[in-house]
């Protein structure tokens, strides 16, 4: 299900003489200018737009006519970031310009959505050397319609799978830790020996020496590649980076596929490709985010958290904890609750949340998760009888006995756990069971 929202455009975005000219849709006021100056890598940073604009228009499982979907981009201090879902939600693309990308001010801060139309697409293909490469994020007044010109409306579907996407994402690169860097040169190697799009093999990348080994079987320090051929999207930037790091959760011997972030840096900009578990998932549906929305406290959490959050490069938990008289795990429960609506992403560089703001509505995260919802009813209805750290759970006609492993995890005997295995976050009568617990806490 999309939620339609309306942009205004100016006009078409373009590269013009003076520069790019990047058309945005309004942010905290109609048409601000969040960045005005020139890009000091033109080359480099016109790759990686085209690179994230290309992820957004791409369906990596059953490819299909491209999408028309416009990519997201975020002013806040010393960073511009620009982020798009495949039209899958399987992949998750961003690029960071850091300070040494540009020479100008970010002299707002806000988040919208980003025309980036085909003629602009092939006008930055044709960027290349030294030639100048000027940035304008939005104008400076909103023009209304009249006989000298007029305002450009266009109806932008914000797809619902992207706001869960953009909710799981943040939760699952909390976890991740870096496990590996090798340089560009290697970089290149390796991924121009990667198998082709219509791969769909889940493989893993093991650290060897100054490169990557593929093996077909997970190991410690291994990283999950499902879908090989989904780094595509990083090729056009290899002759501008420095390293390749890689990133992802830690795994052993016999561990399931997981999701990983593959992430090239020039020095001036960073683009990353995080990749879902296999080729056919997309992000919207790995229920990660579904524990930490699950308690009674964490929208109250949220709106104490969201009203402390800047627009600082990343978001200090710590900082947070401290000034809110929160634990550090309610202030990142609560931050889980603001990734519903988009407000919060993680950068798995700077192992840190930052701050953005996108359309939304108070209902999404409830709506968004039929699980979250049954769990809540199975409470109210007095479904669940608790055992010590057991539960047994009444829903329809049938009981469901849910156990606590010694590592806190919950199991259950429904058809959904079985099927998945914890893989996608857990079944309603699990989230049952941690409200409750929550409760009694």
């Amino acid at each position: 299900m999309n939620a339609v929202q309306t942009y205004r455009y100016l006009q078409p975005s373009a590269l013009r003489t003076a520069g790019l000219d990047l058309q945005t849709s309004g942010g905290p006021a109609a048409n601000p200018r969040f960045f005005s100056g020139f890009l000091t890598t033109p080359a480099a940073a016109a790759g990686g737009l085209l690179a994230v604009a290309e992820v957004a228009r791409t369906r990596y499982h059953q490819p299909v006519s491209p999408a028309s979907l416009d990519p997201v981009v975020t002013g806040s201090r010393e960073r511009l970031r620009f982020e798009s879902f495949s039209g899958c939600c399987g992949v998750y693309a961003r690029m960071d310009v850091l300070p040494a990308g540009f020479d100008g001010e970010i002299a707002g801060h806000g988040t919208t959505n980003v025309d980036v139309n085909p003629p602009l697409r092939e006008a930055l293909a044709r960027v290349g050397g030294i030639e100048p490469l000027h940035l304008a994020v939005g104008p400076d007044d909103l023009t209304v319609s009249t006989m000298e010109g007029a305002v450009v409306e266009r109806k932008v579907p914000l797809p619902g799978r992207w706001m869960r996407g953009f909710a799981e994402v943040h939760v699952l690169t909390a976890g991740f830790e870096p496990r590996a860097e090798i340089p560009a040169a290697e970089a290149t190697a390796f991924l121009r020996r990667l198998p082709g799009s219509s791969d769909r093999s889940v493989l893993w990348a093991v650290p060897a020496g100054r490169t990557l080994r593929l093996t077909s079987r997970p190991t410690p320090g291994a990283v999950c590649l499902a879908g090989a051929g989904r780094l595509a999207a990083l090729r056009g930037l290899l002759r501008h980076a420095r390293t390749l790091r890689v990133y992802g959760p830690a795994v052993r011997a016999g561990s399931p596929a997981v999701p990983s972030t593959w992430e090239l840096d020039t020095g001036s900009l960073r683009l990353s490709l995080t990749l879902s578990p296999e080729p056919y998932r997309g992000f919207s549906g790995e229920g990660a985010a579904l524990l930490a929305l699950a308690g009674d406290e964490v929208i109250d959490d949220a709106e104490l958290v969201g009203a402390l959050l800047s627009w600082d490069p990343t978001i200090d938990v710590a900082a947070l904890a401290e000034a809110t008289g929160l634990s550090d795990d309610r202030v990142r429960a609560a931050l889980a609750q603001l990734g519903t609506a988009g407000r919060v992403g993680y950068d798995v560089a700077d192992a840190g949340y930052f701050h953005r703001v996108m359309p939304h509505d108070a209902g999404r995260a409830e709506r968004d998760n039929p699980r979250l919802v049954g769990a809540r009813t199975l409470v109210e209805r007095g479904a669940v009888r608790r055992d010590g750290d057991h539960a047994t759970v009444r829903s329809g006609d049938d009981d469901y006995r849910v156990r606590r492993l010694p590592d806190g995890n919950l199991t259950c005997t429904c058809r959904w756990w079985g099927k998945y295995r914890g893989q996608r976050g857990p079944c309603k009568h699990a989230l049952a069971v941690s409200m409750l617990a929550e409760v009694a806490v």
